[in-house]
């Protein structure tokens, strides 16, 4: 096992073994010698209430490892500095002065309550711990929420990127938690972040943008080094977790929560960051659980600055439209992928990449692999659409036509792509689904050891967002307009009709 987040107060220790997402057999943990959880089912766990400075051993079975927790320069519970646990009282102004005031390296705690606020603004070398039992609750009125400006000019004359939607410069609503470049901050606990939108308007009229767009649960932009550890997030206006332009991210062993009618509150999606790492995460979501992104063509054409470095491993994605998706706003690239150890149950689609023609041409996707993954109920577990419907000119012939167009500056590619040690069962539509464009051919997909199987009752569906696509039930693997597919130990049982495709495929090994 190893550590793979501390704070003064905390650990997060994971299992390393190849089971996906639940240990084989449930397990007790020892903190120096005492039980201190018992029957744990994850391969990831934590642990609270420890002491700052404290050099600790943990057992499980007979695996040992150890740690010293950080220390603190300040400690400040906030019902000391006038914040009121009722859930009624609005607690805004004075948790953002007890962040503007706390002294660098602060532990500020948040014990058992209902702390109602609108928006705060994160400040650098700070540890914030909501507690058990502890609720940040979301202000409703959105005449209360900050307006952050999507471009702001600097003395020098540069351009700030501060806010987006949808991959392109925009005015936004502040969240309740906002980062605004920022450093070395953690948020730990067993506490609640509740953004309260199913009692606001924010899902009401949700495509029209009234005095901005809609604020996420947590906006962090142009950040680094920041650590999520234990928290639930829920009921959030939009997505649930965006990065933006930020780097050395760590999310760990969180839940994210929004009912499954709720519009765009996608779990997690960064956007052009670096060095990303998803560990131990339950999702339960109204739209995608992991969509990866790096702006729009105009974004993406300018910074040229791709999602990168990003791990996602043994996280749990019940429910959601697609468990991991790249784009389809990734016109600035998504480089150095890996998924492992992570169970999809019940979501539209496994693995979802969705771009199109007039992406860009630094629209390159390369390097991804999933390893050692459980699909469950999954509608079509693996596609690749280069030929993506939506936006306002989704439809038109210049994205949906099946001829070489010329490739140029709009043009995108998708590089190398690996699926191996997958196991989906109870598939509805399709095995796998991968469209590339015939005059930019996806490089190349490995698939090995992967067995499919196929649902008793499927629901028809169309695997992938393009026009002309009919709904599908229980076909094999689809490949059209690849340069070159490998399938090695590769199972499908129960299709209907042949279990590959191939058009447009340049070279298949088996």
């Amino acid at each position: 096992m190893q550590i793979i987040f501390k704070s003064a107060t905390s650990v997060s220790i994971e299992l390393q073994n190849k089971d996906i997402y639940y240990a084989k057999e449930p397990f007790d943990v020892f903190l120096n010698e005492k039980r201190v959880l018992q029957d744990v089912k994850t391969n990831v766990f934590s642990l609270y209430g420890l002491k700052p400075g404290t050099s600790y051993q943990v057992q499980v079975g007979d695996k040992l490892t150890e740690f010293k927790t950080d220390t603190y320069s300040a400690y400040i519970d906030v019902l000391e500095h006038g914040m009121i646990g009722d859930g009624i009282f609005d607690n805004t102004k004075r948790f953002q002065r007890i962040l503007d005031e706390a002294p660098k390296n602060s532990y500020i705690y948040i014990g058992p309550g209902t702390y109602f606020t609108g928006p705060i603004f994160l400040r650098s070398h700070l540890t914030i711990e909501l507690a058990k039992g502890a609720t940040i609750l979301g202000e409703t009125d959105r005449n209360k929420y900050p307006i952050l400006k999507a471009q702001i000019i600097r003395e020098d004359g540069s351009i700030f990127e501060q806010s987006t939607w949808e991959g392109t410069p925009a005015d936004t609503y502040a969240s309740i938690i906002t980062g605004i470049e920022v450093e070395h901050v953690k948020i730990i606990g067993e506490g609640i972040i509740d953004e309260n939108a199913q009692n606001s308007d924010w899902w009401v009229n949700h495509k029209v943008m009234r005095g901005a767009w809609r604020p996420k649960g947590v906006f962090l932009t142009h950040c680094q080094h920041i650590g999520l550890q234990g928290i639930t997030v829920k009921n959030t206006p939009s997505w649930n977790i965006h990065p933006y332009f930020s780097n050395h991210l760590d999310f760990i062993d969180i839940q994210l929560e929004s009912p499954a009618d709720s519009p765009n509150t996608d779990g997690c999606n960064p956007e052009s960051c670096s060095d990303v790492n998803l560990i131990g995460i339950r999702f339960s979501v109204g739209d995608d659980c992991i969509a990866i992104k790096s702006g729009k063509f105009e974004m993406g054409m300018k910074y040229r600055r791709p999602t990168e470095n990003m791990v996602v491993r043994n996280c749990f994605m019940n429910k959601g439209h697609g468990a991991v998706v790249l784009g389809s706003e990734c016109s600035g690239g998504i480089r150095n992928l890996v998924v492992e150890q992570c169970y999809f149950y019940d979501t539209d689609r496994g693995l979802r990449i969705k771009t199109r023609r007039g992406r860009g041409e630094s629209m390159v996707i390369d390097g991804v692999t999933f390893n050692n993954i459980l699909m469950d109920h999954v509608r079509t577990p693996l596609v690749m659409n280069m030929y993506y419907f939506c936006d306002d000119d989704g439809k038109t012939e210049y994205v949906w036509s099946k001829e070489a167009l010329k490739v140029d500056e709009r043009t995108p590619f998708l590089g190398s792509f690996t699926f191996k040690n997958i196991v989906a069962k109870n598939t509805h539509a399709a095995a796998g689904f991968f469209y590339g464009l015939k005059e930019m051919p996806i490089k190349s997909i490995t698939i090995e050891n992967v067995d499919v199987s196929f649902t008793k009752n499927p629901e028809p569906f169309a695997p992938a967002m393009m026009s002309f696509l009919e709904p599908q039930v229980k076909q094999g693997f689809q490949f059209r307009n690849v340069e070159a597919v490998y399938l090695n130990n590769v199972r499908i049982d129960g299709q209907i009709g042949e279990p590959y495709l191939f058009e447009g495929v340049n070279k298949i090994v088996k």
